[in-house]
């Protein structure tokens, strides 16, 4: 029997949660380095990377420097998590009006093989202009969602088919790239918008 719709957001949500009590601990712990916070001496959120975007452009952590951002990981093919994540951020970067751009919200697949640029420039056309796609090599991909802690694992259907299991939060990053909070899956819309209000001043 495939893997349900409900199995998926339910285990995606519990990866969040786990990461959402991870960071936590983050925030109680003193800043460190830029692209990252530090809890202690080995374990830290947000790293380097260098992907591309679904307009074929180069984008990595440098470009990004005086910009905060949200990072989201997920992908085209994802039935429900994905598609809601991504509404509810266009809607609260509808809501905090011009701040919006002050910020960047990416949204990094964690299905390479089938999310080409093209794929994701088709997909994000139902959502906000601002949320730039991310793609690239699958060692490259992975070396970023190792870098935020993110979850990702690959499920096969009984047709022959494939889904995705993957962290359900979008992580919040200041403009000096350090990790700032997050944002949970389905977390109420007020507060949505004045993370990313709070984040666009970062």
């Amino acid at each position: 029997m495939a893997v349900s719709t409900m199995t998926k957001a339910l285990a995606a949500f519990a990866v969040s949660a786990g990461i959402v009590a991870f960071a936590a601990i983050q925030l109680a712990a003193p800043g460190g380095p830029a692209g990252s916070r530090i809890v202690d001496e080995t374990v830290t959120i947000g790293g380097p990377f260098k992907l591309t975007t679904h307009e074929g452009a180069a984008l990595s952590d440098t470009d990004l420097e005086g910009t905060p951002f949200a990072v989201f990981f997920g992908f085209t093919h994802c039935p429900e998590v994905c598609p809601t994540t991504l509404w509810e951020l266009s809607e609260a970067l509808g809501a905090i009006g011009d701040d919006a751009d002050r910020l960047k919200v990416l949204f990094v697949s964690v299905d390479p093989e089938r999310d080409t640029p093209e794929a994701l420039a088709a997909y994000l056309q139902s959502f906000d202009r601002r949320i730039v796609g991310l793609t690239g090599e699958a060692a490259d991909i992975e070396a970023m969602a190792n870098a935020y802690r993110a979850y990702w694992k690959r499920v096969p259907l009984e047709d022959g088919d494939y889904t995705m299991d993957h962290t359900a939060s979008v992580y919040l990053m200041n403009s000096e790239g350090r990790f700032s909070g997050m944002i949970s899956y389905e977390e109420v819309s007020d507060m949505r918008v004045r993370k990313l209000r709070n984040l666009a001043r970062l």
